[in-house]
């Protein structure tokens, strides 16, 4: 099967707006935060017992904590692509040790064949190419580890998309993964008995630029390679606003509609296991100390 085709993401552009945003992340961030609860309540029903747990796209720590007092007897890595969340979700939390959390990307984690039990990874798979991210996760994942994530999919900010798209031609909201294009990576990474479901939650805002301001706080800008350089404009901007103002709900709110895609996916019992690029940051031995 052909692989998933995606819009090229400048990760440049991705680190700097995660780092820009990570004094305001935590409290913009309520539909992360709701997620990784679900996730965890999820995890709650499944009777496995992780010794080792790696949180990809940790942010500012909120899913570690959970994870953390969740999986006691557990050694808790968390990665991010942006160093300033990482410092923000080490500042004043003495309980964590600093040591295991690692500035990194997703799409080539530092880490040994088959190290990992539990991969935790909440909103975060938008931000990397599937087919690539999904394989290293399956690289690094034990025989029987456990896959949890979540991510957006393609109805996400359809409003913004539709207000934009009477603007002019150029790229203003990011591309999503259909649940479908998902599931089929899963299969292509070796995983078995994948599990996806698609959740819905709108948020609302008082004023036609609250979603783009919640959108910078939580750093969720506009990563594409082909995104649009310079400032919008005044007449550009009225002209998005008087499409926004044609969306409003019966409370004469602005809805952002966010369509969640949930999944779980576990790894094989027995396979080959391929060996990585190198980059090891993390021996084994210390990974496996709870």
């Amino acid at each position: 099967m052909p692989e998933t085709s995606y819009r090229c993401l400048d990760k440049r552009q991705v680190r700097r707006a995660f780092e820009r945003a990570a004094r305001t992340y935590d409290a913009a961030a309520v539909l992360q935060r709701r997620l990784a609860d679900e996730m965890l309540s999820r995890l709650a029903v499944v009777k496995f017992e992780p010794k080792t747990i790696f949180d990809v796209g940790c942010g500012t720590g909120y899913a570690l904590r959970l994870l953390r007092t969740r999986y006691r007897r557990a050694a808790v890595f968390g990665l991010d692509i942006a160093p300033a969340m990482l410092a923000r979700a080490d500042k004043g939390r003495l309980w964590f040790r600093s040591k295991r959390l690692i500035a990194g990307d997703g799409e080539c984690l530092p880490l040994r064949d088959g190290c990992v039990d539990l991969l935790f990874c909440n909103a975060t798979l938008q931000w990397c190419d599937l087919d690539t991210t999904l394989r290293e996760f399956a690289r690094v994942l034990a025989p029987e580890g456990l896959l949890m994530f979540s991510t957006f999919g393609p109805d996400t900010l359809r409003e913004l998309r539709l207000a934009w798209k009477q603007v002019d031609k150029n790229v203003h909201v990011h591309t999503f993964f259909d649940m479908h294009d998902i599931g089929d990576s899963l299969t292509r990474a070796q995983f078995r008995d994948a599990v996806v479901d698609v959740d819905y939650a709108t948020l609302t805002y008082a004023s036609v630029r609250d979603p783009l301001l919640d959108l910078k706080r939580i750093g969720s800008s506009n990563s594409a390679q082909d995104r649009a350089r310079g400032l919008l404009g005044r007449k550009r901007f009225e002209r998005y606003r008087l499409c926004m103002e044609t969306l409003k709900d019966a409370d004469g709110r602005y809805p952002c509609t966010y369509e969640i895609v949930y999944g779980h996916a576990w790894a094989p019992a027995h396979r080959a296991l391929r060996g990585g690029d190198g980059t090891v940051a993390i021996p084994v031995s210390q990974i496996r100390r709870s």
